[in-house]
This record gives structure tokens, sequence and C-alpha cells, in this order.
């Protein structure tokens, strides 16, 4: 199964990479084609869409450099893989796709300032109408590959390439309306779509940074897994499941499953490994499993868990308890305590929730572990 995950890892790379070189060669014909048309127009705007679709071959050359990289294997340095340089990469395109609508601006306000009149001809508008189709095929065709291969960084280009198409659309109409009209309004629709182009880059950027800080995990992926376990013969509860992902299908993940306070090590050891061939296979995960113990424990035992079921609930900070056991030769009462993210005094919760069931149960030892809802919400 390692040897298929690798096979799958490679191919992605490959694909990606084979995406990245169309868009390179569509856009470097776009840059010639742009360049020839806006000198013999004296289209600042042209030449400006065609500095653009240079950028976005260098987006392209940045896409291949950062899956190489992304695909590279683990090494003492970075034993977790190097997938996260893909989010890198998406950020960096991101600065791209800024700068293309920085200078956008700064392109149609020179013209303005200038003066600067046009020249248009039939060819200009079909090299414009050319590059619109050429650029709504890549945006198009980047965001299919994105989403069959799971994509940021072509999902960034797609965006970008799409864009693009819309800023060559607004150069097409302000040379049409200055063709008919004599009225030069390029220079104020660069500044609109160049202020467009720029709010997508703080977007993309955002959104590949947040990744790199570490986003929680998918809510239906959490899901299904979290089902899956439970699912696994001896297995009586699903609890703290933590995933680190670090990159694509490459995840590091924890989780606590109660199982009955009877088993023997060996059943122990049965049953954790059947739950990380299980994430491993389907999941592509690499499964580290803790063990909380189950017991029907005694009446009185029942008695103390609803009395501190009752105290939790009067907070409502508090998402969930789960892990209770009370040990009773040594009288301690244990448990893992789940205070929502949104709570801005956790300690202040914890030391009152363990204030209040000591003053309840002043001959136990009380043990509260404070944990993060990592995967709850």
């Amino acid at each position: 199964m390692a040897m298929e995950n690798e096979n799958k890892v490679l191919n992605r790379e490959k694909s990606i990479i084979k995406t990245s070189f169309v868009g390179i060669g569509g856009n470097i014909l776009l840059v010639a084609g742009k360049v020839v048309v806006g000198v013999f127009a004296h289209s600042i705007s042209i030449i400006t869409d065609a500095v653009n679709n240079l950028t976005d071959a260098m987006s392209s050359v940045v896409t291949i450099i950062g899956t190489k990289l992304s695909a590279k294997r683990p090494d003492k340095k970075h034993p977790y893989g190097h997938g996260r340089v893909e989010f890198i990469t998406s950020a960096i395109i991101a600065m791209i796709i800024f700068i293309a609508g920085f200078l956008a601006i700064y392109e149609s306000i020179t013209s303005l300032v200038n003066h600067e009149v046009p020249e248009y001809s039939i060819y200009s508008f079909i090299v414009i109408s050319i590059a619109i189709a050429v650029k709504i095929f890549l945006g198009l065709f980047y965001r299919i590959a994105a989403k069959k291969f799971n994509s940021d960084v072509l999902k960034a280009s797609g965006l970008d390439a799409l864009l693009d198409s819309i800023l060559s659309l607004g150069t097409l109409i302000g040379a049409i309306v200055s063709y008919t009209t004599g009225v030069h309004l390029e220079g104020y629709i660069g500044i609109i779509i160049g202020l467009l182009i720029i709010k997508t880059a703080i977007d993309v950027f955002r959104e590949s940074a947040s990744k790199i800080v570490g986003e929680r995990t998918d809510k239906e992926f959490v899901e299904k897994m979290t089902e899956d376990i439970l699912n696994v013969d001896g297995v009586y509860g699903v609890y703290d499941l933590i995933v680190h992902n670090y990159g694509v299908d490459r995840n590091i993940a924890s989780v606590h499953v109660e199982v009955d306070d009877h088993m023997t090590a060996k059943q122990i050891q049965v049953l954790e490994r059947n739950i990380a061939y299980l994430c491993y296979d389907k999941y592509h995960t690499i499964m580290t499993v803790g063990v909380y113990a189950k017991n029907e424990g005694t009446v009185e035992s029942k008695a103390i868990k609803e009395q501190i079921e009752h105290i939790l609930d009067s907070h409502p900070e508090v998402i969930q308890m789960h892990g209770f056991y009370i040990d009773e030769d040594t009288s301690t009462v244990n448990f893992d305590m789940i205070v929502s993210l949104d709570c801005k005094n956790e300690q202040e919760i914890y030391k009152t929730v363990h204030d209040e069931i000591h003053n309840l149960l002043p001959e136990y030892h009380v043990h509260i572990v404070l944990d993060r809802d990592f995967s709850l919400t």
C-alpha cells in the first residue's frame, strides 16, 4: 500500500507539471502577440496585458518548482515530507497576482496622466479576442485539473487566468469604445480591473497562509474517519481525533478509543493495529492510538459521574467530557474536559470545575485533562 501511495503522489506531480507547461506555452504565445500589437497600436493597456501574461508564465514556472519540491521524499531534517511547500507556492503565486494588479493600476494611471491616445486596428481586436478565449480556456483547464488533483496551486493559477480574461475583456471594451467614439476609457477600466486583481491576490494569499499556519481538518473527513474507527470491533467510543496535514494525502494523526477495561495487552495491540491499518489504507494517515478504559462501574460510580456531568452542564463553555474513569483503589476520578475555543478564560473554567468537583467529592483525588476542540465543530 505504501508503494501505491508513492505512485499516486508521483502521478499527481507529473500531471500538475504537464498542466503548468500548457499554461506556459499559452501565455508565451499571448505575450508575443500582444507586444507586437501593443507597440504598433501605441496601446499601454495591451502592453500591460502582455506583461501580465508574462507574470502568468512565471507563476506556472513557480508551480512546477513548487510541485517538484513538495513531492520530495522525507529526509532527516523533514521527516514529515515537503508537502506544505505547495501551500507556500500558492502564496508566492498570490504575490505574483498582486504585482500584476499593481502594474495594471500603475500603467493605467500613467496613461491617464500623460494623455496617451491608443491607435487600434482590426488586428488589435482580433488579438485581444483570441487572448480572451485562450485565457478562459486556460482558466477552466487549470480549475478542472485543480479539482481532479486537489491542488491549491493550480486553483490559484486558474483564478489568475480567469481574472486575466476579465482584464483582456476590459481592454477589448475600452478599445471598441475608443475606436468607435473616440472616448478613451481604457485607463479607467485598467484601474478598476487592477483593484479586482489585487483583492483576489489578497484572498488567495490569506487562504494559503491559513493552511500554512494550520487549519481545522475538514469536517466531513473527520466524521467519516471517526465513523470507521467506531465500527472497528472492540471500540466503544472515539475521542480526541487530531489530524496534522503535511500536504495532499499526507496526514499524521492521533486518536483515543474507549475499550473494555478487561482487555489484555495482546487484544489492545490487535485493536490498535486494525485502526492503524484502516486509517493508512483508506485515509493515507499515519495514526497513533491511545486507549481509554471503559467499565460499567458500581452504582456509586454511576451516581458520581451524573453529579459531575451536572456540574459541567452548568458551564456552557464546556463542550464535552470523555475518558471518564474512577479508580476505586486510589480513590481517583479521571476524565478529559473539552472547552470551546471561543472561551477566553479556559484556565479559570478549569479551576472552577476542579474546585466544584473537589468540594462535592472531598474524599476523591480529581484529575482533569484540559482538552481542545480540535475536531468537534
